[in-house]
């Protein structure tokens, strides 16, 4: 049985999160926090990069400023971090092999053992989140203002991902 979770564990975590909302191995999440304000975070899993995982924040900030109405969008805070995802630590082993002579009333007899140490894999989870502000017109502010179709296009080609509010 704790074989199998293991197993299924490298298994889901055998490649990077994809984009989409948040489910058993990541996604994004929002909330609303005023008509024009949304707090948008995406967690990746042990194989998804920061990069990956700051241009998916940076992507549904965009989805949801077209979907909403919005042309641009701004970050009124944004972080990133790795949160420790634990250890897996698989069992060490040993095999003993070993062989046994009769001379008259005698045994003679040799064995040999072999330890394998087991190993351990560590992991972690990035994640961005991100405080938007989004525009219906483009700010007059010294800031950096992003426009939502742009980065729903851009973003959308690199990842092979079709912008939900495009």
């Amino acid at each position: 049985m704790r074989i199998s979770m293991v197993l299924l564990a490298l298994a889901l975590a055998g490649c990077s999160t994809g984009y989409g909302p948040s489910g058993l191995t990541g996604g994004y999440e929002e909330t609303q926090l005023a008509p024009n304000v949304w707090r948008v975070s995406f967690t990746g899993n042990g194989y998804t990069s920061q990069e990956q995982t700051q241009d998916f924040a940076l992507l549904r900030s965009a989805e949801l400023a077209v979907k909403n109405g919005y042309s641009y969008f701004g970050f009124a805070a944004a972080s990133v971090r790795a949160n420790s995802g634990g250890v897996i630590t698989t069992p060490g082993y040993s095999t003993t092999t070993g062989s046994a002579s009769v001379y008259g009333n005698s045994v003679y007899g040799s064995a040999n053992t072999v330890s394998y140490p087991g190993s351990s894999y560590a992991w972690t989870f990035p994640t961005a989140n991100n405080t938007v502000v989004m525009f219906r017109e483009r700010p007059q502010v010294e800031a950096m203002i992003y426009e939502a179709r742009f980065i729903c296009r851009s973003l959308g080609n690199k990842y092979k991902v079709k912008c939900q509010g495009d």
